[in-house]
């Protein structure tokens, strides 16, 4: 059904919320959690929460890419900015995210004459190399399979190109194997799921029928929208009012059920799957990407020996709950206290798509 004639006017959404509170007198309580971190910022925003009914709780989930990437990671690449003619070059997010020592982060390392450069994107990365050949420029590579796509597309132009000073430190994660992941996780608690739209554009809507399929958990891809949401949220509880697990995709004028053949081309050139550690979810099997043999000579972590070491999150930080929907961020004893945007002990309170950030900026009163 498209989403602009019925639901972007209030009468439409109100309806919804109706529809919704109906539902839910069939249900009793429902855990729905959603696994994209733009939309755990459009929730927030929107102030969808206030508008459910009690019984109806949406949980944030392991989707925002800086926050799900571990302290040890962090405190290696704080290492790697240390050496010599290295220039990092990452999104502004990373730049502020603590390391498992309070107060570490690339900005304080560039504070200390580290050479960290903010870039939008990894051909800004790249052309960052081509201007500075005194440089070893690394591209800090986080993301889902959202940002996988520009990256291989990156890394196949400086072949191309030639460029010996670039490469790339590959952090990106690969969203099915964390899925399972949390759902095999003792603590997991969820009655159905809102899949990103993000990756399901790039991925395809059928990269999410594993949920219903396998583990009998409704799953919707939803657009960002309030009326994409309420509109989404309102299928997933007819699901599990209905007891009637299936994939639905209200996002089809982005997302199709095959996705994008050229963008999951240049991931397979370029990508493969690899054993990865993610925060709260520990090491999953094919839960990250690592860059081709083929492509070795911009591979950062060949070039440079990068082996970070396990380590734990800050004393009282409960970033790792907060990422499996096991703890809302109010339930962190740091929260709005000790732990502010101002100053973070965790990344979920740093990232534009953190939980906890969204909660702070969005909190009520």
């Amino acid at each position: 059904m498209p989403f602009e004639e019925p639901f972007q006017h209030p009468e439409g959404i109100e309806k919804l919320l109706a529809h919704i509170a109906a539902l839910s007198e069939r249900t009793g309580p429902l855990r729905l959690m959603e696994v994209c971190g733009t939309h755990t910022m459009a929730i927030a925003k929107a102030g969808l929460k206030s508008l459910l009914p009690k019984t109806v709780r949406l949980l944030s989930g392991p989707g925002c890419p800086v926050c799900v990437t571990p302290s040890g990671d962090l405190d290696a690449v704080f290492a790697l900015s240390e050496r010599p003619h290295v220039l990092l070059a990452s999104y502004g997010d990373l730049l502020r995210v603590p390391g498992s020592k309070r107060g570490t982060s690339l900005l304080r390392q560039r504070a200390l004459g580290a050479k960290v450069a903010v870039v939008y994107s990894p051909m800004d990365a790249l052309a960052l190399a081509q201007k500075t050949p005194q440089c070893e420029v690394v591209f800090l590579g986080v993301g889902f399979e959202t940002t996988a796509p520009g990256t291989a597309a990156c890394i196949l132009e400086a072949a191309e190109k030639k460029v010996p000073n670039f490469s790339v430190l590959c952090l990106l994660k690969r969203t099915e194997p964390a899925l399972r992941a949390l759902i095999a996780s003792p603590d997991f608690a969820v009655d159905g799921f809102l899949c990103p739209g993000h990756v399901a554009a790039i991925l395809g809507a059928e990269a999410f029928r594993f949920l219903p399929e396998e583990y009998g958990l409704p799953a919707v891809v939803s657009g960002f929208t309030p009326g994409d949401l309420v509109y989404s949220i309102s299928l997933l509880v007819e699901q599990c009012a209905e007891k009637r697990p299936a994939l639905s995709n209200t996002y089809t004028r982005v997302v199709r059920d095959a996705g994008n053949p050229a963008a999951k081309a240049m991931m397979d050139a370029v990508l493969t799957p690899c054993t990865s550690t993610w925060r709260g979810l520990g090491e999953i099997a094919g839960g990250g990407f690592a860059i081709r043999e083929a492509y070795a000579a911009y591979d950062a972590a060949k070039k440079f020996g990068f082996s970070p070491a396990p380590a734990a999150d800050p004393p009282g930080c409960r970033c790792s709950h907060v990422i499996r929907g096991a703890a809302a961020p109010e339930d962190c004893p740091l929260f709005g206290k000790a732990c502010t945007p101002a100053d973070p002990v965790g990344p979920c309170m740093v990232s534009s798509e953190g939980a906890c950030a969204a909660a702070w900026r969005y909190r009520a009163g």
